[in-house]
């Protein structure tokens, strides 16, 4: 997994290399050969954005799912260095289990999971994947159950109660 940093628009996004697949077709001649890339960008801050990219060559690839993944950026709630409640994210046979953990425990996570949340700025969380482990249905079941988050705020105001109110 490849970490690197890109500057656009005072803002810095950080994005990670999930897959890369080598896809062939047959054709008359022989093969034809394109690659296939899942790129997940954000900002260490909340912000976290996921993208597939194809391409007959793999730079290429990249570049076009580092753009996808800028343009499905959602925003997540991040209490105290971790996720505010536990969710689960489905797509396809995968789904992909989230908790909140204690300050110190880490990203116990593997994979496509561990790649999303260390982008979106997540520094403690226990995750399990369940059924499929295709990076592709992974990688949507977690930015699903990321987008399903809500803040404290959020639930106080859907509920009409006080925050304080909620706490105790």
């Amino acid at each position: 997994m490849e970490r690197r940093f890109s500057k656009t628009e005072e803002m810095e996004y950080a994005d990670r290399l999930i897959n890369l697949n080598r896809v062939a077709k047959v054709v008359k001649g022989g093969r034809r050969f394109s690659f296939s890339a899942i790129v997940v960008v954000g900002d260490c801050k909340g912000q976290v954005g996921a993208g597939k990219g194809k391409a007959k060559e793999v730079p290429e690839a990249i570049r076009k799912g580092n753009e996808n993944a800028r343009k499905s950026m959602i925003q997540i709630p991040i209490v105290n260095g971790t996720i505010p409640h536990e969710v689960v994210g489905r797509y396809g046979a995968g789904c992909v289990l989230l908790r909140p953990a204690r300050p110190g425990t880490g990203v116990i996570a593997g994979g496509p999971v561990r790649a999303i949340l260390e982008v979106a700025g997540v520094r403690d969380v226990l995750t399990k994947c369940i059924g499929s482990h295709n990076p592709h249905n992974v990688t949507k079941a977690t930015m699903r159950a990321l987008a399903a988050l809500e803040s404290p705020e959020q639930v106080s105001k859907r509920r009409g109660k006080q925050l304080e109110d909620l706490v105790s």
